[in-house]
């Protein structure tokens, strides 16, 4: 594909849902988590990809607040890999141009994982080139909780009034408060759920559920779906002339 072909008709903030490493890594007989590593590497190659398809903004959904639900075996597992991702990966995000937020409730994290994401957010808080954002420990339902907290907070101060609470206003509490809404939301492994995920900023995004299990989604098959989106007429409600 032309580096330039997704510039004007594609997306310009992607969000993804990487589902499918648990049944990924058991086809192959091996244990969930050796799916969530071969995801984690997945994400280097579609991250790369993206100035060449035209995307500036990406975001994908790394651990939900429901996923504190899964084993503890699990649940350590992936929080050793996000602080070994961070670690691993932090030289070759700064160098190609790429700044790095995360998003979600920092409460229940280990210190160590916070204080990694801190120091990444800040070495890569002059480049320009991608926005990734990573959701961890994130929840739409939460965030809109946590936004709605905090404004009424403001209210309680005296420095907001009711009258001044609309859409707008609600929206600078958000942990995606400096990100444009994504304008398209995928999904892998081929289930066609949300869980929870940008409630409130894809309101009125398009969706493309795709059947191919996260660890075998290549830069070929992400810039397929950018196509498909690249097709789609998009009206926000309103009627064409």
């Amino acid at each position: 594909m032309p580096k330039d072909a997704r510039a004007t008709s594609g997306p310009a903030h992607v969000a993804i849902i990487m589902d499918g490493n648990g049944r990924w890594a058991q086809k192959r007989g091996r244990p969930r988590l050796f799916g969530h590593h071969a995801g984690a590497r997945r994400v280097r190659e579609i991250v790369e990809a993206c100035p060449d398809l035209g995307v500036k903004y990406l975001t994908i959904f790394a651990f939900s607040t429901e996923n504190w639900k899964r084993t503890q075996t699990e649940v350590a597992g992936l929080m050793s890999l996000f602080r070994k991702y961070i670690e691993r990966e932090a030289k070759a995000l700064i160098q190609n141009g790429v700044r790095v937020r995360f998003i979600g409730d920092r409460i229940r994290l280990d210190e160590k994982l916070v204080t990694l994401m801190d120091e990444l957010e800040l070495l890569t808080a002059s480049n320009d080139l991608i926005h990734l954002t990573i959701a961890l420990n994130y929840g739409g339902r939460d965030e809109v909780t946590r936004a709605a907290k905090r404004l009424a907070f403001e209210i309680e101060q005296g420095r907001l009034t009711h009258d001044e609470v609309d859409a707008e206003t609600l929206s600078r509490f958000l942990d995606t408060h400096v990100l444009p809404d994504p304008d398209l939301v995928i999904r892998t492994s081929g289930e066609a759920r949300i869980s929870n995920f940008l409630l409130w900023q894809s309101a009125y995004a398009e969706y493309e559920f795709v059947d191919t299990l996260w660890p075998d989604f290549t830069r070929a098959e992400f810039a397929r779906v950018l196509a498909n989106y690249g097709g789609r007429e998009r009206r926000f409600g309103a009627v064409p002339a």
